[in-house]
């Protein structure tokens, strides 16, 4: 089954969009992403304040930085931006 992308702030929300329209192939990269949140585009689990969460590559210097909920099938997006989201 294909997990829903979500988000629980308007904040991630706008920046979720913002890349989504702005750069080429990321549409693709989500898709991929949908199919297996935790082994795609170089997911991996964040450390230290960020504990629980997943990060992954979108392109240049994009990084996405998601929860997954198995439960209820979802991606929930945290933040989207430059390495400067982990900070």
């Amino acid at each position: 089954m294909v997990y829903k992308i979500t988000t629980r702030s308007r904040k991630a929300e706008k920046q979720f969009y913002a890349v989504f329209h702005s750069q080429q192939g990321v549409s693709l990269k989500l898709q991929k992403l949908q199919q297996n949140p935790r082994r795609e585009l170089d997911a991996h689990k964040l450390k230290g304040k960020l504990a629980g969460k997943w990060s992954c590559w979108l392109g240049s210097d994009l990084r996405r930085v998601y929860e997954i909920d198995d439960e209820n099938k979802e991606i929930v997006v945290v933040a989207v931006g430059s390495h400067k989201i982990y900070g």
